[in-house]
């Protein structure tokens, strides 16, 4: 017989004290909750377990006896009354939010719906036990501080983001041994981790790891949820990726890439769950409390609101719900040596409680939490509800996902017309998007690719997108795609085409790199990884989506990056920390902050910008000498050569250090330097940087 007593309501979840567990659930229209004991391969439960205590909606007891590696799931009750929001069924097991690792994983079968399917009305409970389809949550031992898993804490500013995604990266590295590939222990390989050194990059976002399901749709058709932003638990590993060490082998991980000077990211998805729309199973928060953890039609609580495009939606105003949120944030921070996380359609999280707000309680929230101070905070600033596209809303604290800067990178390189005001605003750092909310350049965070879309190879490589393998008709996926193939559609081995994508990668690179804000790179972008033109392989966990380590389509292509970042590293002037404000330097000198030029090297002016075909301009930073140099950044997106002037009041002499047109970028032995007055030939397609140093421009 399991002895019970009262247990304690906080914290929440399951904890392991030496001499057994407290259990404490959080539900506030419950009748009553058991507690379901389970052993490793038991279809049903050992024992069932009536939690004695209720406070504050906290159901709480404990249980002496009870030892680190038990297996548990909860049965809660309550009234099945959809009509008021409420789908309680004890029949279903359901899983603890606060479920630390997680065993197991859904096995898709009827009953693990709370309601009956395939009847004329689909609010009819269902009694039939899911327990034996579910997968359990496991009490863990107490969590040991580790100082080695304190983030590295990289500035802002110094900061290049490298999205991958864990199985991805590592699946077919010949150095990586077979049976750790596609796990997390993989990512601390010194291959993976010389990798990412030798770029340059600061930071590994890591595509969602914490536990997610393989919605029942794509199982039916053989496929899995690749990318996971179909959440089931938001702080347990997913079981998936773990290898011989278990969560000990994310933390060696992280430690390992910290030790590297990487910091490590999450893609953390806090905007709906695995649960889907109504219609959907009864998996955990369903089970436990509806109304509390889902956002409902006031009007109609049988419906819920669905700003995610994935069927419910969070409700973060709620205070336990977002007490989860935090409580989560704080578990991966402190116990994992989590560096930064980017928030998945995060406009839903200032949703109070439906329209978006920059001072939503959750932004307050984080932005007083002494656990996640210094923690860095990137939004992607959208959602599909009312209202959701909040580039630039987000408040103090913040950086944004930047897709006017992609897509005008990638317009302008392809030739659009009106898209150098676009281009050149995000080149600045966005100052009209962020300065109004108070925030700096690094605010922005910008890319030419990213996971949800081309990858960089198949922007130059296709216009349209080709999902077919994701089995649904090639619907999916986004059509605005800003793309081009210059000739073909997807491969081809005409090399007057493959020059021109190769050109063209590196345009988009080096626009990304040289531009104010904070870059990202997507993962195999540097060696050109195509996905044959799916732009949607959320399902693809197969070559499709994964790096190849074999083979290199551009094998200098990685080495162009490396010198970029190196580039980048070296001159202040493209690391700013405040925005360009277009003022003189000097009443004697005609320079500003920054300086936009013709190719007749004039000032542009007000019938310059209004050319909405204009494809070449020049950029000058690093006039108001903070630091470092001069730079003077020239872009020609013609077809065609072109001569570019250098006026003798920009200063100089000028020495090349960058060009796009050569294969790796750098320059490493560079022309002689250029005087003011004279000019250069500016290639088609090409980016050139130039330098001067401060005291010679002087």
């Amino acid at each position: 017989m399991i002895g019970v007593d009262d247990g304690v309501p906080a914290p929440l979840g399951a904890h392991f004290d030496g001499r057994g567990v407290n259990f404490a659930l959080f539900s506030e229209h419950a009748t009553a909750v058991d507690l379901c004991l389970f052993e490793p391969g038991e279809r049903h439960e050992t024992h069932r377990i009536r939690l004695p205590a209720r406070t504050d909606d906290v159901w709480h007891g404990y249980l002496r006896g009870v030892l680190p590696g038990q297996l548990y799931g909860y049965r809660v009750h309550g009234p099945w009354a959809p009509e008021r929001g409420h789908r309680f069924n004890a029949s279903k097991l359901v899983l603890d939010p606060y479920a630390r690792e997680i065993a197991g994983r859904i096995r898709w079968h009827d009953a693990l719906y709370g309601h009956r399917r395939g009847v004329a009305r689909e609010d009819r409970i269902d009694r039939r036990d899911s327990a034996a389809y579910m997968p359990k949550a496991v009490v863990t031992a107490p969590e040991v501080p580790d100082l080695a898993l304190r983030p590295v804490r990289r500035p802002l500013h110094e900061t290049v983001i490298y999205e991958a995604h864990v199985r991805g990266l590592t699946m077919t590295h010949p150095a990586i041994p077979e049976a750790e590939r596609g796990t997390y222990e993989a990512l601390a390989h010194p291959a993976i981790i010389e990798h990412l050194w030798k770029l340059g990059v600061t930071a590994l976002e890591l595509l969602p790891i914490q536990a997610f399901a393989d919605d029942r749709f794509l199982v039916d058709k053989g496929l899995v949820n690749y990318w996971g932003y179909s959440p089931l638990g938001y702080f347990a590993p997913d079981p998936r990726y773990l290898g011989h060490g278990g969560t000990g082998g994310l933390k060696a991980a992280i430690r390992e890439l910290n030790a590297a000077g990487i910091e490590v990211f999450l893609d953390v998805v806090y905007n709906h769950t695995c649960e889907a729309g109504l219609d959907g199973p009864t998996l955990s928060f369903r089970g436990i409390d509806n109304a509390s953890y889902y956002k409902l039609d006031p009007a109609d609580p049988q419906r819920g609101i669905d700003c995610t495009g994935c069927g419910n939606t969070f409700d973060v105003a709620h205070p336990r719900v977002m007490q989860l949120v935090m409580d989560s944030l704080r578990h991966w921070v402190s116990a994992y040596g989590i560096a930064g996380f980017r928030f998945d359609l995060a406009s839903s999280l200032g949703r109070a409680p439906l329209a978006f707000s920059p001072q939503a309680a959750f932004f307050q929230a984080v932005a007083q939490d002494p656990v996640l101070a210094g923690v860095k905070m990137i939004a992607e600033p959208w959602d599909i509800g009312e209202g959701g596209y909040q580039l630039g809303g987000y408040p103090r604290g913040w950086s944004e996902w930047n897709d006017q800067f992609r897509d005008a990178a990638r317009g302008f390189w392809r030739g659009d017309r009106g898209t150098l005001p676009k281009l050149t605003q995000g080149l600045s750092g966005s100052r009209e998007v962020f300065a109004p909310s108070g925030r700096s350049p690094l605010a922005s965070i910008n890319f030419a690719a990213s996971h949800d879309g081309y990858t960089l190879a198949d922007v130059v490589a296709y216009e349209e997108k080709h999902n077919e393998e994701n089995g649904e008709g090639n619907r999916d996926g986004h059509g605005h795609n800003v793309s081009r193939n210059y000739g073909v559609e997807g491969d081809t081995d005409d090399p007057e085409i493959l020059k021109v994508r190769a050109r063209q990668k590196r345009n988009l690179l080096a626009t990304v790199m040289l531009a104010q804000g904070v870059p990202m790179l997507l993962m195999g972008d540097e060696r050109s990884r195509s996905q044959g033109g799916n732009n949607n392989a959320y399902c693809q966990d197969n070559a499709v989506s994964w790096m190849d380590w074999t083979s290199d389509p551009d094998p200098t292509l990685a080495t162009f990056v490396a010198n970029l970042l190196r580039l980048r590293r070296e001159e202040p002037a493209l690391r700013r920390r405040r925005f360009f404000d277009g003022s003189a330097i000097d009443p004697e000198e005609p320079l500003r902050d920054v300086h936009w030029l013709s190719p007749d090297g004039t000032e542009m002016d007000g019938a310059a910008w209004g050319e909405d075909g204009r494809q070449a301009f020049g950029m000058q930073i690093g006039n108001d000498g903070e630091a470092g140099q001069r730079l003077l950044i020239l872009f020609n997106a013609a077809e065609t050569a072109c001569s570019f002037r250098i006026a003798p009041d920009v200063g100089g002499p000028w020495r090349v250090v960058f060009d796009t047109a050569r294969e790796t970028g750098a320059v490493l032995f560079g022309p002689a330097a250029l005087a003011g007055g004279g000019s250069l030939s500016l290639p088609a397609r090409t980016v050139l940087v130039l330098a001067a140093r401060t005291d010679e421009a002087a």
